[in-house]
């Protein structure tokens, strides 16, 4: 499992209509911490390039992959390929905003490409990949379709699972209402 996961102090900032700073903080190192519980039994991995997240990742029991100046896309990438490096088959990649994901070591169980999309079918909240797969991450706005071509271009085996309890992540203010009613 894959976890990136920004400085908890920079993360969030469409929420701020809604939170300050120190809620936008704790609400982010709240959800990274459940996405992590959500992920056993699986051994988990965060991508990162701060210092807060580094202590934090270890206190929860994660490995640290460290990459700086990679950007999202770029971290992904470079946290799966040391995966493989590690020995994993395959890697879910599960961003730190999901407050109701249930268990995820299930994703893992298909062979090919698992792509999880946002409630609007915007945004790819969790992919699994074969660890050995060139698959090019295009994390942002429109990246579920961006992925899900590059899955076709790979002519790899591809899953779309619409979960609500992972199509489910804290970006925008509206996000928090959503939870709230979900929750």
């Amino acid at each position: 499992m894959l976890i990136p996961v920004k400085a908890f102090a920079e993360a969030k900032l469409r929420l701020a209509p809604a939170l300050r700073v120190g809620q936008r903080a704790a609400l982010a190192r709240d959800m990274a911490s459940h996405v992590v519980r959500s992920a056993a039994p699986l051994p988990v991995a965060v991508v990162c390039d701060d210092g807060e997240v580094r202590e934090w990742a270890a206190s929860v029991g994660a490995q640290v992959v460290w990459r700086p100046g990679t950007g999202l896309n770029g971290a992904v990438r470079s946290g799966v390929d040391h995966l493989h490096r590690s020995g994993h088959d395959r890697v879910i990649v599960a961003h730190g905003d999901l407050p109701l994901a249930g268990p995820l070591a299930p994703l893992g169980d298909w062979p090919g490409i698992t792509l999880v999309p946002d409630r609007r079918n915007d945004g790819t909240n969790v992919i699994a990949v074969p660890s050995d797969c060139p698959f090019e991450f295009a994390y942002g706005r429109g990246s579920f379709a961006r992925h899900l071509a590059e899955a076709q271009r790979l002519r790899c085996s591809l899953r779309i699972l619409r979960d609500p309890s992972l199509g489910l992540d804290i970006d925008l203010p509206g996000d928090l209402d959503e939870l709230a009613v979900m929750a």
